[in-house]
């Protein structure tokens, strides 16, 4: 079993920033490809990032890139979601996730297998 909390999320003007942090249970964060998933409402759940077990490479998603960086202290059990250049388009409520499978696959989903309970996100414009 692996639990997960989001903090971080508030209100903020368009153009700010923020950032989200999950913090993990267990000893073995460390071993786990984790990503930030997001779902506005009346939407669909979408990928936002992920990062490797060790943090050497990260992923995201188009309308993200250059403006949010993922990072992880696998010291702290804790992995980041730094956003930047906030849009109201942006949102939406954040979740992050493991994959303790190892499937490695940043934006399916369902290849994730613990997640948080969310931190919401609102930009206002």
């Amino acid at each position: 079993q692996v639990q997960l909390v989001e903090s971080g999320g508030r209100l903020v003007q368009a153009g700010g920033s923020l950032r989200l942090s999950c913090a993990a249970s267990g000893r073995t964060f460390s071993s786990y490809f984790m990503g930030w998933f997001r779902q506005a409402p009346g939407k669909e759940r979408e990928f936002v990032a992920a990062i490797s077990e060790s943090g050497g490479r990260p992923y995201y998603t188009d309308s993200v890139k250059g403006r949010f960086t993922i990072s992880r202290d696998n010291a702290k059990n804790t992995a980041y979601l730094q956003m930047n250049s906030l849009k109201p388009e942006d949102t939406a409520i954040y979740y992050c996730a493991v994959d303790v499978t190892g499937y490695r696959r940043p934006t399916y989903a369902r290849d994730y297998d613990y997640w948080g309970q969310g931190t919401q996100v609102t930009v206002t414009s």
